[in-house]
């Protein structure tokens, strides 16, 4: 289980390694996403609150990542967090997730990446629920549910 000090270990010293890497141009990337998820993942945009896909919905499923296929959490670790946003408490593996610290909008904050494109999903906070106290707080349009077992194909 990952604690906020892993959080600002990875991002402060090195994150995983991923089991691979996808890189695209600019241009492919405007190619595969919609001009909402591209401004999301590749410029690092944040969708309205309570406005998106994922907010309200907790139906069984992994989440991956809009921009590679790479699984990225079990709707398991999924909880209301009154934040507006899709909130999880764990990613679905160590790996999953790369950690930069993001100073924007003079504000301090980790953020959270797709370790294999790099695609910003959002951001990580200290105050989750325990036994973590993880909040993973995720842009809709950053992610793809994916029906329950397909994480076995994958």
């Amino acid at each position: 289980m990952l604690r906020w000090l892993d959080v600002l270990k990875y991002a402060r010293y090195s994150n995983p390694e991923p089991s691979r890497r996808v890189e695209k141009t600019e241009d492919e990337w405007k190619q595969i996403l919609t001009p909402a998820q591209y401004h999301i993942t590749r410029e690092k945009g944040t969708e309205p609150r309570y406005r998106n896909a994922y907010c309200r919905s907790y139906e069984p499923g992994v989440y991956a990542c809009v921009g590679c296929g790479s699984l990225l959490f079990n709707w398991t670790e999924k909880y209301h967090a009154i934040s507006g946003w899709p909130s999880f408490t764990q990613p679905i593996s160590r790996g999953a997730i790369k950690y930069a610290f993001d100073d924007s909008y003079k504000m301090e904050r980790i953020e959270a990446l797709c370790s294999v494109c790099d695609c910003h999903l959002g951001h990580v906070f200290p105050d989750g629920p325990e036994p973590s106290g993880l909040r993973y707080c995720i842009n809709s349009e950053s992610l793809v549910r994916l029906d329950e077992g397909i994480e076995k194909l994958a």
